[in-house]
């Protein structure tokens, strides 16, 4: 079977089939800590340097990225816990062999896990079929041998991928992907075999981004309002998803937990969300949605 031309049919959102969340929830409502480690002498490969200040090792970046798994975490996690926050992670899985403390308390909490590669600071750039694949079982291996728990998503590492990683990651037995921040509902990802969804992300809820361009945590806290106030408007007539992405390097600096906290009090004070997890979001609208959703935007793109 040849390479699809594209991998998503266009379809506006405002003349889709309606979505309606479990208990006609207006939003489905995930947070996204990525929990991440780099490495302290990476393998550059050519393609993309992990630490392009400074001949290796970057100490500087190294260290202020490991804040966060020696201390950020912990500070992050006591406010999810506050209101009962149900993650997925999007998990760098050497994680779980270099910090068994934090794979434990991850577990207890039942929280859901999403593959963000290895390590950080290796990319899938590059890779050939074979490659990738015994990265998928590889993935998939570890995350059961750790956490009993399936792997059924990906947020590429460093948002990273090949022409061929849907095809492949669906063929691993994959359900939805992360990288593809371009609709406030999951949409159909075509592949070759399968079903894939893209389950929405943020790149703009995203405290990296929003940090490293000089703004600080209170105007995180408004666009993070501003965005659920209008996603709930908008899920009175057909259900959005919302995610807020978090890094515990950034989020979880002193300064900043009091903001996660008046963020999710906001939110969760409000009738009419489902607090989930990307794994949830996928499996529910494969179940419910997606052939209905796939046939629509066939029909709207004038695919037999």
């Amino acid at each position: 079977m040849a390479l699809p031309p594209y991998r998503v049919d266009y379809s506006p959102i405002i003349e889709r089939p309606p979505i309606t969340w479990p208990n006609h929830a207006r939003v489905a409502f995930w947070v996204a800590p990525n929990i991440e480690h780099y490495e302290y002498l990476p393998e550059y490969e050519g393609v993309r340097n992990p630490w392009p200040r400074t001949p290796y090792p970057d100490v500087q970046q190294y260290t202020y990225r490991d804040y966060g798994n020696r201390v950020g975490f912990w500070r992050m996690t006591e406010v999810l816990d506050a209101y009962g926050i149900k993650c997925c992670v999007s998990l760098n899985l050497a994680v779980l062999e270099h910090y068994p403390e934090i794979a434990e308390a991850m577990v207890q909490r039942d929280w859901d896990f999403m593959s963000h590669g290895i390590y950080n600071t290796r990319y899938l750039y590059g890779y050939d079929e074979a490659r990738e694949r015994e990265f998928y079982q590889d993935s998939i291996a570890t995350l059961k041998r750790h956490t009993g728990k399936s792997l059924k998503g990906m947020l590429g590492p460093a948002i990273s991928g090949t022409l061929r990683t849907p095809d492949l990651m669906a063929e691993a037995g994959l359900i939805y992907h992360t990288d593809w921040v371009h609709d406030d509902q999951p949409v159909p990802i075509r592949v070759e075999s399968g079903k894939l969804v893209s389950v929405p992300y943020s790149f703009e809820l995203n405290d990296v981004p929003v940090f490293r361009a000089n703004y600080e945590a209170d105007y995180f806290v408004r666009i993070c309002k501003a965005q659920f106030d209008q996603l709930y408007r908008e899920g009175a007539q057909s259900g959005r998803v919302m995610c807020i992405a978090l890094h515990p390097y950034l989020i979880g600096q002193p300064h900043r937990a009091k903001y996660l906290d008046e963020i999710l009090n906001y939110i969760m004070s409000h009738d009419g969300v489902w607090q989930t997890t990307a794994d949830e979001i996928a499996e529910y609208y494969i179940a419910n949605y997606y052939d209905q959703a796939a046939a629509h935007a066939r029909q709207f793109n004038g695919h037999v």
